[in-house]
């Protein structure tokens, strides 16, 4: 919602975060980020894809792909401020 009188843009941020791996990931990875123009007083739904193919990651054993878990979505402005839910991969 653009709270605000002149119109304005903003880029909204996607961040995944892995709770258990089985290595080291990086707290958030950005994951897609999509600008957005508004009007005063306009909001709007931003939408992100997120597949399994985008939580895969180079494993102990240097083999590319995802392991079942728990996972954080981050979306706001940026890493620091937004919303979050958690989501599973299932096996």
């Amino acid at each position: 919602l653009n709270t605000g009188s002149p119109a304005g843009t903003e880029v909204v941020q996607l961040y995944v975060r892995d709770l258990v791996g089985s290595v080291t990931r990086p707290v958030r990875e950005l994951k897609g980020i999509q600008r957005v123009h508004l009007q005063p007083g306009e909001s709007r739904a931003v939408t992100f894809a997120l597949t399994e193919a985008d939580l895969r990651f180079y494993r102990r054993d240097m083999t590319f792909g995802s392991e079942p878990g728990e996972f954080d979505l981050f979306v706001g402005s940026s890493s620091a401020h937004g919303q979050s839910v958690r989501v599973e991969l299932l096996p």
